[in-house]
């Protein structure tokens, strides 16, 4: 009962990431390219302005579909493939 109590407060956290137009587009453009930093994200959408930015990463990261990983000074973005294929399937469409 646990782990569907669990899959379900993740399941929330992933949709309401999803909701906002700009996380969908970050999450579309990890699934093509992974291995971002916030400065090609920023790069690749254009007009969205570094606090949002890192808003937003903070929202998918914390909703578990993507993951950060230090690299020296700088964190790199993944999507989750296990996170998508559970919660977001049409991602990896």
């Amino acid at each position: 009962m646990a782990d569907v109590d669990h899959d379900l407060v993740q399941a929330v956290k992933v949709y309401k990431a999803l909701g906002e137009p700009t996380r969908l587009k970050i999450a579309l453009m990890l699934i093509k390219q992974e291995n971002q930093c916030v400065t090609a994200i920023s790069e690749q959408l254009g007009h969205v302005a570094g606090s949002t930015l890192s808003h937003h990463l903070k929202q998918l990261t914390e909703s578990g579909l993507i993951q950060a990983q230090k690299n020296g000074s700088f964190i790199h973005y993944s999507v989750d493939q296990e996170v998508a294929k559970k919660f977001a399937p049409y991602l990896l469409a």
